[in-house]
Protein backbone atom coordinates (compact mmCIF):
# COMPACT_ATOMS: atom_id res chain seq x y z
CA UNK A 1 0.00 0.00 0.00
CA UNK A 2 1.55 3.64 -1.10
CA UNK A 3 1.59 5.46 2.18
CA UNK A 4 3.29 8.81 3.18
CA UNK A 5 6.07 5.83 4.95
CA UNK A 6 6.84 5.04 1.35
CA UNK A 7 7.47 8.78 -0.13
CA UNK A 8 10.51 10.07 -1.31
CA UNK A 9 12.95 11.94 0.91
CA UNK A 10 12.36 15.43 0.20
CA UNK A 11 8.81 14.76 0.80
CA UNK A 12 9.06 12.76 3.80
CA UNK A 13 11.36 15.76 5.41
CA UNK A 14 8.54 18.35 4.39
CA UNK A 15 6.02 15.88 6.17
CA UNK A 16 7.89 15.42 9.25
CA UNK A 17 8.41 19.28 9.36
CA UNK A 18 4.83 19.75 10.11
CA UNK A 19 3.89 17.06 12.10
CA UNK A 20 6.98 17.55 14.59
CA UNK A 21 7.77 21.52 14.53
CA UNK A 22 5.06 22.53 13.14
CA UNK A 23 2.69 20.72 15.40
CA UNK A 24 0.01 19.19 12.69
CA UNK A 25 -1.80 16.77 13.51
CA UNK A 26 -1.49 13.29 11.81
CA UNK A 27 -4.62 13.63 9.52
CA UNK A 28 -3.70 16.88 8.15
CA UNK A 29 -0.05 15.69 7.39
CA UNK A 30 -1.55 12.52 5.50
CA UNK A 31 -3.57 15.15 3.51
CA UNK A 32 -0.50 16.99 2.56
CA UNK A 33 0.98 13.77 1.13
CA UNK A 34 -1.78 12.23 -0.52
CA UNK A 35 -2.27 16.01 -2.19
CA UNK A 36 1.68 16.20 -3.05
CA UNK A 37 1.32 12.49 -4.39
CA UNK A 38 -1.10 13.22 -6.93
CA UNK A 39 0.31 16.45 -7.99
CA UNK A 40 3.28 14.76 -8.69
CA UNK A 41 1.48 11.58 -10.29
CA UNK A 42 -0.09 14.27 -12.73
CA UNK A 43 3.69 15.86 -13.68
CA UNK A 44 4.85 12.54 -14.26
CA UNK A 45 2.24 11.91 -16.76
CA UNK A 46 1.92 14.82 -18.42
CA UNK A 47 5.64 14.79 -19.43
CA UNK A 48 5.33 11.20 -20.19
CA UNK A 49 7.86 9.54 -17.43
CA UNK A 50 5.42 6.46 -16.99
CA UNK A 51 4.50 4.08 -20.17
CA UNK A 52 1.20 4.94 -21.92
CA UNK A 53 -1.51 3.57 -20.57
CA UNK A 54 -0.51 3.35 -17.01
CA UNK A 55 -3.50 3.90 -14.48
CA UNK A 56 -2.94 7.08 -12.91
CA UNK A 57 -3.22 5.60 -9.38
CA UNK A 58 -0.30 2.97 -10.05
CA UNK A 59 2.20 6.26 -10.75
CA UNK A 60 4.94 5.97 -8.19
CA UNK A 61 6.15 8.74 -6.85
CA UNK A 62 9.46 7.32 -5.48
CA UNK A 63 11.73 8.42 -7.39
CA UNK A 64 11.06 12.23 -7.21
CA UNK A 65 13.87 14.24 -6.33
CA UNK A 66 15.11 17.87 -5.36
CA UNK A 67 15.54 18.08 -9.66
CA UNK A 68 12.18 16.99 -10.24
CA UNK A 69 10.43 18.60 -7.74
CA UNK A 70 13.05 22.31 -9.02
CA UNK A 71 12.01 21.44 -12.60
CA UNK A 72 8.25 22.77 -11.85
CA UNK A 73 7.01 26.08 -13.83
CA UNK A 74 4.03 28.07 -12.94
CA UNK A 75 2.70 26.72 -16.31
CA UNK A 76 3.05 23.37 -14.87
CA UNK A 77 0.97 24.15 -11.86
CA UNK A 78 -1.82 25.65 -14.01
CA UNK A 79 -1.76 22.65 -16.34
CA UNK A 80 -2.15 21.03 -13.08
CA UNK A 81 -5.32 22.82 -11.53
CA UNK A 82 -6.83 22.26 -14.97
CA UNK A 83 -6.59 19.00 -14.75
CA UNK A 84 -8.05 18.76 -11.42
CA UNK A 85 -11.25 20.70 -12.77
CA UNK A 86 -12.04 19.49 -15.82
CA UNK A 87 -10.79 15.17 -15.76
CA UNK A 88 -9.91 14.24 -12.52
CA UNK A 89 -12.82 12.07 -10.73
CA UNK A 90 -14.73 13.76 -8.02
CA UNK A 91 -16.56 11.08 -6.94
CA UNK A 92 -20.93 10.46 -6.56
CA UNK A 93 -20.18 10.24 -11.00
CA UNK A 94 -19.18 14.29 -11.39
CA UNK A 95 -16.02 14.74 -12.70
CA UNK A 96 -14.01 17.72 -11.45
CA UNK A 97 -12.81 18.91 -7.67
CA UNK A 98 -14.51 21.87 -6.49
CA UNK A 99 -13.04 24.79 -5.79
CA UNK A 100 -12.36 24.61 -2.77
CA UNK A 101 -10.77 20.99 -2.89
CA UNK A 102 -7.90 22.78 -5.51
CA UNK A 103 -7.78 25.25 -3.50
CA UNK A 104 -6.62 23.31 -1.03
CA UNK A 105 -4.05 21.58 -2.92
CA UNK A 106 -2.91 25.11 -4.32
CA UNK A 107 -1.88 25.69 -0.34
CA UNK A 108 -0.38 22.47 0.20
CA UNK A 109 2.15 22.99 -2.92
CA UNK A 110 2.67 27.01 -1.38
CA UNK A 111 3.50 25.29 1.80
CA UNK A 112 5.60 22.80 0.48
CA UNK A 113 7.47 25.23 -1.93
CA UNK A 114 7.69 27.98 0.96
CA UNK A 115 9.45 24.77 3.13
CA UNK A 116 11.94 23.92 0.51
CA UNK A 117 12.88 27.68 -0.52
CA UNK A 118 12.65 29.24 3.28
CA UNK A 119 12.87 26.61 5.77
CA UNK A 120 14.97 23.75 4.32
CA UNK A 121 16.75 26.69 1.86
CA UNK A 122 17.47 24.25 -1.08
CA UNK A 123 15.63 25.55 -3.82
CA UNK A 124 16.13 29.35 -4.58
CA UNK A 125 13.06 30.06 -6.70
CA UNK A 126 9.49 29.49 -5.41
CA UNK A 127 7.40 28.46 -8.65
CA UNK A 128 3.88 29.24 -6.91
CA UNK A 129 5.23 32.41 -5.58
CA UNK A 130 2.58 33.91 -7.65
CA UNK A 131 -0.27 31.52 -8.02
CA UNK A 132 -3.49 32.26 -7.84
CA UNK A 133 -6.25 30.24 -5.75
CA UNK A 134 -9.42 29.46 -7.31
CA UNK A 135 -11.72 31.68 -6.28
CA UNK A 136 -14.26 29.94 -3.36
CA UNK A 137 -17.78 30.51 -3.11
CA UNK A 138 -18.21 31.56 0.97
CA UNK A 139 -21.33 29.73 2.68
CA UNK A 140 -22.22 31.01 6.12
CA UNK A 141 -22.32 28.07 9.03
CA UNK A 142 -25.67 26.36 9.24
CA UNK A 143 -27.09 26.49 13.01
CA UNK A 144 -29.97 25.62 15.11
CA UNK A 145 -31.59 28.44 16.86
CA UNK A 146 -32.11 28.86 19.91
CA UNK A 147 -35.75 27.46 20.58
CA UNK A 148 -34.46 24.41 18.00
CA UNK A 149 -31.32 23.90 20.78
CA UNK A 150 -33.63 23.73 23.46
CA UNK A 151 -36.27 21.46 21.66
CA UNK A 152 -33.19 18.75 20.78
CA UNK A 153 -31.99 18.46 24.66
CA UNK A 154 -35.56 18.37 25.95
CA UNK A 155 -36.31 15.17 23.10
CA UNK A 156 -33.33 13.38 24.15
CA UNK A 157 -34.42 9.95 25.44
CA UNK A 158 -33.50 6.40 25.50
CA UNK A 159 -31.09 3.94 26.91
CA UNK A 160 -27.86 6.27 27.00
CA UNK A 161 -30.08 9.37 27.76
CA UNK A 162 -27.54 10.85 30.34
CA UNK A 163 -24.52 9.68 28.03
CA UNK A 164 -26.21 11.52 24.92
CA UNK A 165 -27.92 14.59 26.42
CA UNK A 166 -24.19 15.32 28.24
CA UNK A 167 -23.06 15.00 24.44
CA UNK A 168 -25.37 17.13 23.14
CA UNK A 169 -24.65 19.74 26.04
CA UNK A 170 -21.16 19.98 25.61
CA UNK A 171 -21.34 20.48 21.89
CA UNK A 172 -24.21 23.38 22.13
CA UNK A 173 -22.76 25.28 25.55
CA UNK A 174 -18.61 24.31 24.24
CA UNK A 175 -18.13 24.24 20.55
CA UNK A 176 -15.90 21.32 21.05
CA UNK A 177 -15.06 19.53 17.39
CA UNK A 178 -16.22 16.04 17.61
CA UNK A 179 -12.62 14.94 17.84
CA UNK A 180 -11.88 16.72 20.99
CA UNK A 181 -15.24 15.24 22.19
CA UNK A 182 -14.13 11.54 21.39
CA UNK A 183 -10.78 12.47 22.51
CA UNK A 184 -11.89 13.57 26.24
CA UNK A 185 -10.66 11.92 29.54
CA UNK A 186 -12.63 11.59 33.16
CA UNK A 187 -9.26 13.39 33.79
CA UNK A 188 -10.01 16.38 32.17
CA UNK A 189 -13.26 17.52 33.81
CA UNK A 190 -11.51 19.70 36.55
CA UNK A 191 -13.82 21.62 38.68
CA UNK A 192 -15.48 24.06 36.45
CA UNK A 193 -12.99 23.33 33.84
CA UNK A 194 -12.70 21.49 30.75
CA UNK A 195 -9.30 20.37 29.06
CA UNK A 196 -9.40 20.08 25.57
CA UNK A 197 -7.20 18.92 23.09
CA UNK A 198 -7.63 20.38 19.77
CA UNK A 199 -6.04 20.47 16.71
CA UNK A 200 -2.18 20.00 16.13
CA UNK A 201 -2.49 19.16 20.39
CA UNK A 202 -2.53 22.25 21.08
CA UNK A 203 -4.53 22.20 24.45
CA UNK A 204 -7.11 24.62 25.68
CA UNK A 205 -9.75 25.45 28.92
CA UNK A 206 -12.90 26.36 28.94
CA UNK A 207 -15.48 27.01 32.02
CA UNK A 208 -18.31 24.62 32.03
CA UNK A 209 -21.77 26.40 32.69
CA UNK A 210 -24.11 25.12 35.03
CA UNK A 211 -25.64 23.28 32.48
CA UNK A 212 -22.61 21.26 31.37
CA UNK A 213 -21.82 21.07 34.80
CA UNK A 214 -25.73 19.37 35.78
CA UNK A 215 -25.05 17.33 32.70
CA UNK A 216 -21.66 15.61 33.53
CA UNK A 217 -22.72 15.33 37.31
CA UNK A 218 -25.91 12.84 35.88
CA UNK A 219 -23.58 11.38 33.22
CA UNK A 220 -20.70 10.40 35.79
CA UNK A 221 -23.16 8.90 38.24
CA UNK A 222 -24.30 6.22 35.05
CA UNK A 223 -20.69 6.09 33.88
CA UNK A 224 -19.12 5.09 37.56
CA UNK A 225 -21.52 2.05 37.23
CA UNK A 226 -19.76 0.97 34.40
CA UNK A 227 -16.96 -1.89 34.12
CA UNK A 228 -15.15 0.03 31.22
CA UNK A 229 -12.47 -1.67 29.20
CA UNK A 230 -11.29 2.27 28.61
CA UNK A 231 -11.18 3.08 32.44
CA UNK A 232 -9.86 6.87 31.28
CA UNK A 233 -11.82 7.41 28.60
CA UNK A 234 -14.78 9.87 29.79
CA UNK A 235 -17.33 8.91 26.96
CA UNK A 236 -18.01 5.22 26.47
CA UNK A 237 -20.00 3.08 23.62
CA UNK A 238 -22.31 0.65 24.18
CA UNK A 239 -19.61 -2.17 24.05
CA UNK A 240 -17.56 -0.03 27.27
CA UNK A 241 -14.83 1.27 25.02
CA UNK A 242 -14.57 5.06 23.86
CA UNK A 243 -16.79 6.54 21.71
CA UNK A 244 -15.90 7.39 18.30
CA UNK A 245 -16.59 9.41 15.78
CA UNK A 246 -19.11 7.32 13.99
CA UNK A 247 -21.20 6.48 17.15
CA UNK A 248 -20.99 10.57 18.12
CA UNK A 249 -22.69 11.47 14.46
CA UNK A 250 -25.30 8.66 14.24
CA UNK A 251 -26.07 9.77 17.84
CA UNK A 252 -26.34 13.39 16.94
CA UNK A 253 -28.48 12.43 13.58
CA UNK A 254 -30.77 10.68 15.83
CA UNK A 255 -32.11 13.00 18.18
CA UNK A 256 -31.79 15.72 16.01
CA UNK A 257 -34.77 13.62 14.00
CA UNK A 258 -35.81 12.86 17.19
CA UNK A 259 -36.32 16.53 17.64
CA UNK A 260 -38.13 16.96 14.33
CA UNK A 261 -35.58 18.80 13.10
CA UNK A 262 -33.75 17.87 9.51
CA UNK A 263 -31.43 15.65 10.31
CA UNK A 264 -29.62 16.07 6.85
CA UNK A 265 -29.34 19.53 7.21
CA UNK A 266 -27.45 19.65 10.46
CA UNK A 267 -24.70 17.54 12.28
CA UNK A 268 -21.96 17.26 15.21
CA UNK A 269 -20.16 20.07 13.71
CA UNK A 270 -23.01 22.30 13.01
CA UNK A 271 -23.57 22.12 16.61
CA UNK A 272 -20.60 23.54 17.00
CA UNK A 273 -21.96 26.25 14.80
CA UNK A 274 -24.93 26.15 16.81
CA UNK A 275 -22.58 27.12 19.89
CA UNK A 276 -20.41 29.75 18.03
CA UNK A 277 -23.59 32.01 16.82
CA UNK A 278 -25.54 31.60 19.86
CA UNK A 279 -22.96 32.60 22.46
CA UNK A 280 -21.93 35.78 19.81
CA UNK A 281 -25.39 36.78 20.11
CA UNK A 282 -25.71 36.66 23.71
CA UNK A 283 -22.75 39.30 23.65
CA UNK A 284 -19.56 37.29 23.96
CA UNK A 285 -16.82 39.17 21.74
CA UNK A 286 -15.24 37.52 19.28
CA UNK A 287 -11.81 37.47 20.22
CA UNK A 288 -13.09 35.50 23.28
CA UNK A 289 -15.07 33.18 20.86
CA UNK A 290 -11.97 32.55 18.90
CA UNK A 291 -9.89 31.15 22.08
CA UNK A 292 -13.03 29.00 23.45
CA UNK A 293 -13.12 27.37 19.83
CA UNK A 294 -9.44 26.94 19.78
CA UNK A 295 -8.94 28.77 16.09
CA UNK A 296 -5.61 29.14 15.45
CA UNK A 297 -6.49 32.27 13.01
CA UNK A 298 -9.12 35.53 14.02
CA UNK A 299 -10.39 35.26 10.68
CA UNK A 300 -11.71 31.56 11.12
CA UNK A 301 -14.00 32.94 13.88
CA UNK A 302 -15.18 35.95 12.52
CA UNK A 303 -17.31 34.19 9.53
CA UNK A 304 -19.95 33.96 12.84
CA UNK A 305 -19.73 37.71 12.82
CA UNK A 306 -22.03 37.12 9.33
CA UNK A 307 -25.02 35.26 10.86
CA UNK A 308 -25.78 37.64 13.27
CA UNK A 309 -28.95 38.67 11.29
CA UNK A 310 -30.66 40.47 14.54
CA UNK A 311 -27.69 42.97 15.47
CA UNK A 312 -28.00 43.81 11.64
CA UNK A 313 -31.97 44.56 11.70
CA UNK A 314 -31.43 45.87 14.77
CA UNK A 315 -29.21 48.59 13.29
CA UNK A 316 -31.38 48.97 10.78
CA UNK A 317 -34.55 50.39 12.50
CA UNK A 318 -32.44 52.25 14.60
CA UNK A 319 -31.04 54.25 11.69
CA UNK A 320 -33.04 57.91 12.19
CA UNK A 321 -34.69 57.19 8.17
CA UNK A 322 -35.47 54.03 9.09
CA UNK A 323 -39.58 55.36 9.58
CA UNK A 324 -39.64 58.21 7.19
CA UNK A 325 -42.42 57.89 4.45
CA UNK A 326 -41.88 60.34 1.76
CA UNK A 327 -45.52 60.12 0.87
CA UNK A 328 -46.77 61.40 4.83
Amino acid sequence: MDTRDNAPEILREFLVYHETIKGHSKKTVDEYYLDLRTFFRYIKMARGLVPKGTDFEDIHIQDVDLPFVGSITLTDVYDFLSYLSRQRPAGSGQVGLSPTSRARKIATLRSFYKYLTVKAKKLEKNPVADLDSPKVKKTLPRYLSLDESRSLLASVEGKHKARDLCILTLFLNCGLRISELVDLNISDVRGDTLRIRGKGGKEREVFLNDACLNAIKAYMEVREAIQAADKSALFLSARRTRITRATVHNLVKKHIANAGLDADRYSAHKLRHTAATLMLRGGVDVRTLQELLGHEHLNTTQIYTHVESESLRRAARLNPLSDFDPEE
